[in-house]
Order: structure tokens, then sequence, then C-alpha cells
């Protein structure tokens, strides 16, 4: 059974027939994490990484809370130290039992330096006397016997982990050196100049060649990272090649070639992995130009199955192995550094909130347990990681019911407009302004409203002629006798040492339901007007708000988006319309309006000709300015170019993007808009190129006949703009979450699709991931 409020989290119980130690037959198997409904929200870049996070107004009454909301994994810094130039970093124990990692080997163009954790738990240089250290490691790893291994360009070295002292060395043939190598606790393979491949077995103070191969081409990556039942011995290698561009899988210890896969193209792999993921084995390969291949494979007989490619950067990438919470996953280092992980027997792939990773390793250190060691930018940094998962919610309880929330990036402050309900016995309501730090998200300040004054709207501007930010509240007056409210304030606030300090008010004839910041003025939305306001400056050096001009004509204007000198109103019934402010003769006027009778529930302005909105029904719509027109009649009217039933009540858009917006990739030229809902959803509008969305909209009709709707129910039926007086077939949105599904299907339904668009499904793979990155 499952339990559903709109406003507190979800659950999932089971009802016993035999009650629980406490006498309870109701058993929580899962909570569901709830963000409804979602009054307001403001996109903010708190980190200034160029990453938007979503704060959210969620909840309601005594359960209201703030909710953070980010996309991707963060890095938790617990330590850091400059050092420029790191080519490689493995992490060592000084014992095969140790729990711990002791030793971090660093690895540069011409030397080897060790980091250890001293008594104070600082990292500090230190020696492993069998080390090499005046040349480059290609490779580290802790071997069987307590003992370590070490291969640089000219050899490979077996040292005892607990004297630190060289046992055994392995010397590449005379002419020869040592490009690639890999090494598990067992096994050695390493690659010689001329397509050499010799695997080594690690023994208690031997190190015995075993098999040599001669292959056609140089080799440009290796691993023999053991995914069978044995821990600490591989019976596959894969072998990523030059030339042919192809990676390989060899049998151990024969080195006989099993399975050979031609990548395509012309960019060599620089990376490959074996790994396994919710008990199935898989080969991620990785190539220069930062695309990632990923195969199933049969362990039994090597055979690589079920292909596919995504981009996950621009740069070549580096793969590597991490544990957290017990569980194996994969960190690619690169422009754009990623966690690869399984649920549900799908992969996945979540950004890491960094800009650029040169190398990871695990770093498991008494003082820093469960870390990662990750070389960028000139730094190594120490840190632990998030939970993986690609959304992270932070709840910030309030106790009250918090309506609207601004951003102020000159203060670093959030301020939000709240109610709480009184104790007393006729349950009165009591209205706040409240600031919040916005990094701990602690209360710092708080103006109470007046009774019956409720926060309808809230603004953060600057004024001409004032160098000053401020925060504007719109407020109205919600007496029990009246129907609309008669009355309301403007309130003028700027934050001055951390406290809200009222700078000027202003009386309104009705609800200040919505302010925006209009060509240094304030323009605000009062009942059925639209009126403009300037900041003056008196005599005696105080300001206030002074009425210019404003324009009447809405049932209720609830909702206004500007640009440049054009306002967006949208109206309690009479949908959508377009104002223009006159400089000249100092007027607003009517330019165009939508004639449809919709119930506006939110609005937000695409670009300057493209309008967005949501309506009571359920449904979106996008009207355009028709400038083009022949006639007054039709310059007069807002085209409806776009339907689609969403099936959530928005209450709010924003411009902004959850994802780090890279300018060099395609999607990084699209703009987003973003959408909060009563039910708690947080969705994602894309304004697509007209080519991308014609392919798209092709690829979602060949999926409508793979993909059958739940209960036999139509997709096309389904987003139908749907309302009281008419249906109609959506036009001109797609419905993402369909097209994006088409990376879950199986390889027969993706190739079914494929036949369908004349496109590979490589290709529909990576036009479609490449969509995910939008969100």
């Amino acid at each position: 059974m499952c339990l559903h409020s709109v406003i507190v989290p979800m659950q999932l119980i089971k009802l016993n027939l035999q009650p629980d130690t406490k006498g309870s037959y109701v058993e929580v198997l899962e909570r569901f994490v709830n963000l409804g409904p979602i009054v307001d929200f403001c996109v903010v870049d708190l980190e200034r990484q160029g990453q938007g996070q979503v704060v959210t107004c969620s909840g309601a009454y005594k359960d209201g809370s703030l909710r953070v909301v980010r996309n991707g994994i963060g890095i938790n810094e617990q330590a850091s130290v400059e050092l420029q130039g790191i080519k490689g970093m493995w992490s060592l124990r000084s014992s095969t039992d140790d729990p711990f990692d002791t030793f971090l080997v660093v690895s540069f163009i011409s030397e080897t330096r060790i980091l250890a954790m001293n008594l104070e738990d600082e990292l500090e240089e230190t020696e492993i006397e069998g080390f090499n250290s005046q040349v480059q490691t290609l490779f580290c790893h802790d071997a069987v016997y307590n003992q370590l291994v070490q291969v640089t360009s000219s050899s490979v070295r077996l040292v005892s982990s607990i004297s630190r002292e060289l046992r055994n060395e392995w010397h590449a043939p005379s002419g020869y050196s040592v490009n690639v190598a890999t090494a598990n606790a067992t096994q050695v393979l390493l690659a010689t100049g001329g397509g050499h491949l010799v695997y080594l077995e690690i023994g208690d103070g031997t190190l015995t060649e075993v098999k040599h191969a001669q292959l056609e081409y140089e080799i440009s990556c290796l691993d023999i990272n053991p995914i069978g039942e044995n821990s600490n011995y591989s019976h596959l290698a894969a072998v990523g090649m030059w030339t042919d561009i192809s990676v390989r899988i060899f049998s151990l210890p024969e080195l006989n070639l099993i399975t050979k896969e031609q990548l395509g193209g012309e960019i060599i792999p620089r990376s490959v992995l074996l790994c396994s993921f919710e008990g199935t084995s898989y080969l991620l390969c990785a190539l220069g130009d930062g695309h990632l291949l990923n195969f199933q494979v049969n362990m039994s007989n090597g055979e690589l199955t079920d292909r596919k490619k995504v981009s996950l950067g621009t740069q070549p990438i580096t793969l590597r192995t991490f544990s957290s919470k017990n569980t194996t996953h994969v960190f690619a280092s690169s422009d754009r550094p990623t966690v690869i992980y399984s649920s549900n027997k799908k992969l996945l792939y979540s950004n890491v909130n960094l800009k650029e990773v040169g190398h990871m390793c695990p770093f498991n250190s008494a003082a820093f347990p469960d870390s990662l060691a990750i070389a960028k930018e000139g730094e190594l940094t120490i840190g632990t990681i998030d939970d993986i998962q690609k959304l992270h919610i932070r709840t910030i309880p309030l106790g009250e019911h918090a309506r609207r929330i601004c951003h102020q990036e000159q203060s670093r402050t959030f301020a939000i407009c709240c109610l709480k309900n009184q104790s007393s016995a006729d349950e009165s309501e009591m209205h706040f302004i409240r600031l919040l730090d916005d990094q701990t998200l602690e209360c710092i300040s708080t103006y109470p409203l007046d009774t019956f004054e409720y926060g309808c709207s809230i603004l953060s501007c600057s004024f001409s002629d004032d160098t000053n930010v401020y925060y504007c509240v719109g407020t109205a007056y919600v007496l029990p006798e009246e129907n609309e409210p008669t009355k309301g304030r403007i309130l003028v606030f700027i934050v001055e040492d951390g406290k809200l300090q009222l700078i000027a008010e202003k009386e309104t004839k009705g609800a200040v339901y919505s302010l925006n910041a209009f060509n240094g003025k304030l323009l605000a939305a009062i009942n059925q007007k639209i009126q403009l306001y300037k900041w003056m400056l008196r005599e005696d050096g105080s300001r206030e708000i002074q009425t210019e001009c404003g324009h009447h004509g809405h049932i209720l204007a609830l909702y206004v988006k500007t640009r440049g000198d054009f306002i967006v109103v949208g109206d309690l019934m009479k949908s959508i319309s377009l104002l223009i402010y006159k400089h000249e003769e100092g007027a607003i006027e009517e330019r165009a309006r939508d004639y449809n009778a919709n119930w506006m529930s939110a609005v937000e302005i695409l670009d300057d000709d493209t309008y967005l909105g949501a309506e009571n029904n359920f449904n979106l719509f996008t009207v355009r300015k028709n400038s083009e027109g022949a006639t007054d009649e039709e310059r007069g009217r807002l085209e409806v170019i776009g339907e689609y039933h969403l099936g959530e009540f928005v209450n709010r858009f924003r411009h902004g993007s959850l994802v780090m917006r890279l300018p060099d990739s395609e999607v990084g030229q699209i703009q987003t808009v973003i959408f909060g809902t009563v039910n708690g959803a947080i969705g994602v509008i894309a304004s697509l190129p007209h080519d991308q969305y014609v392919f798209l909209e092709k690829l979602q009709s060949n999926l409508r006949k793979v993909i059958k709707g739940v209960g036999g129910l139509s997709h096309e039926q389904w987003r139908s703009f749907n309302n009281e007086k008419r249906t109609a077939e959506a036009k001109n949105f797609l419905d993402g979450d369909l097209i994006e599904s088409f990376l879950d299907l199986s390889r027969g339904k993706m190739e079914e699709v494929s036949k369908g668009m004349g496109v590979s499904v490589e290709e529909l793979s990576k036009r479609v991931e490449e969509l995910t990155r939008l969100h």
C-alpha cells in the first residue's frame, strides 16, 4: 500500500497479520521524498561553480520547509595541497590485512613522490626505499604476501610493504621500454613498444614472466581488474589498441585472443576497465575525445554484447573504481568528471560538481575514511563523496509555511514571505518577512507584517541613480469580509549588518500579486491594474516610491514577466496579454493578447516573441507575438503556437538550469526554463533548435509504436491539450521523459526504433544522451 500526501513525504507500508514488538501491524518499507506543494522557488548558484541549485518553498503550515535541490555529486574537501603536473595516483596499504590505506603514491613526469598520514593526521612526504622515486611511475598496486608492486618504464619492482625493501625486479628487454601497465594483487600485465604484451605473476618474493605475446599494433591501455569469484586473480585481460582502434579480450594466463571489437572512428581508446555492477559484468572503454563505450561481458567466454556509447566530456577519460557504502562505482576523470553507477540493472551517469579532474584514486585512510584523492588544476585534494544519486535534496524545516522566496547575491541572503499559525484558541495567522543566511539557511532577521497582512510577492532589485540593492515586498490585507483585497503595501528593505531595514513603503489599492524590476523602476501587478513606480530622492535625503503610470483592463493580473520594454501578464481568466511601456508618453499600452479564456497559473518569456503559459487544467501552451501581421487586428492577437497536457498544476516558471552549462557543448547553447508544481514535481522545458526538434519528434512517434502506455492508455491522447471546451493534439512540445526512455529499452527494441528512424542505435543513443545533459 502506498500512502500519498501532497504535503508530507510518502511511505510504502506493509500491513502485517501479526504485530511487531511495539504492538504495531504497520511496517514502513520505504520512504519517498516529496517536495510538494512547491509554492515558489528560485534558482541560485550558491557554490559559484556555474551550476544552479533550486531552493523551493515546500510543504504547508507547520510542515513547511525549504528544500535545496541540486544535481550531481559533490566532493566534501577534507584537505588539499598544491601540486602541479600530476600524471597518476595510487593508494597502498602497509600490510595485506590492514583495513586502511597508508601511502598515497603521486607520479610526475620525471619523479615519484610518496605521501603518508602522520600522527597529526596530516599528509607528509615519506619514502618507500624499494621504489624507484627518480622516474615516473606507470602503475602501483598492493600485492599478496605483504608486498607492493611498482611499474616504471624500465622495470617491475616487488617491494615488502613492511620493511619497504626491494624483494624482486623484472627488467624490460634491452632496447624496449614499458609504455602502459596494469596490475592486481597477484598479476601484472604490461606492454612495451612494438606491440609486445607481457604477463607476469606475483609470488612470495617472486615475479615470474608467464607469457609473452606479440600484437600487430601498439597497445594504448590495459586492465586486469578481477571481477570473477577470485578477488585477487583475473582470467580476462582487456587491451585497447592503436591503429585499428579496437578493444580486445585475452584469456589469462595463456594470453589467447578471445574477442576483438572494432570501436569505429579515428579516436583511440585511452582507458579500459573491467568492472561489475549489481552482479553484471561490464567492460568500459573510454576514448580520447570524451566518449565512453560500455559492453556487457560474458565471464565464461569473454564475449562482448549490448554495446552502448555515451558522451561524458571532450577530453580523454581515465577510469578508476572506488567504493562508497560498500558498493563499487566508477569515477571517470576528464573535463567533465562523472561517477558511473548502476541502479535497477541500468548504468547511470552522474556529474561530479568539479570543473576538471586529471586523476582520481580511492584513499581510505584512518584519518579520512572512505575518501578520494583527486588531482585537479594544480592541486591534490582529499575529500569524501556525497551519496551516489542524481539529485540531492537538503531539507531545512521551518515549522511554518514559506510562500515566496528570493535570493540576493550582494548580501548573500534569502528573503522569504511566510506565515505561522498561532497556537491560541482562534488559530490566527501571523505573517513575516524573514531574512536567511544563504550558506547556513539560518534566520538572521525578521520583519512582522500587520494583522491580516499577507506577503504576496518578493523581489531583489536596484533602482536608477542608486547603487544599493533592495528587497521589495508586495502585500495584501486579506480581511474576512472582503472578496478581494482592497488594500496592500509595497515595502522596500535594505540589508544592513545582517538585518532587514525598512527604507520606504507605499500603500496600494489592492493586493500586490507580482513585482518586477523594470528599467530601473518597479512594476507591480495590483488587483486588475499594472502599475509602474519610480524611486525618488526627497529633499531630506530619504527615498520614496512614486506612481508614474498604469494600465487597467485585467480581471486579476496575477503573474507578470518583463523583457526590455515589454510586459507579459498572466490573468486570472483572460489568458496572456502583452503590454509595452512607451518612454516618450510615459504610458503603458496593450500591444496584443490571447483571446482564449485560460485561467492562468504561471507565465514566462521564452524569447522576444514567444511566451509560455500554464493554466488550471494542467496544460502548458505557448503564444507568439505576430509583428508581421498585415492588419492591426492580426498584430493585436497573440497566436497560439504550442499546446501540451502536462498533467501537473504549475505554480512557477524560472529561467535557469540544474546542470553545469558548458559553452563548448551543443546543449550549452539551449535555453531552459525550470518549473515547480503543486504535486512537488520539478521539470525542465528546453527551447530546441528546429532541426533537433524535427529529429526528436520523429523519434517520439517511433517510440510510441514500441512503448505501450500504462494500462494500454494512449500516450498521444494523454499529452493532448484538454480543457472544459476542447481537446487538441499536442503541438510544438515533445515529451522528454518518453524520448529518454529509449536508453532503457532492450537492444531488440532499440533496433526496432532505429530501423524506423533510419539512424544507427549508437547515433540515437548519443543524441538522446546529449539531451539528458539538459537536466
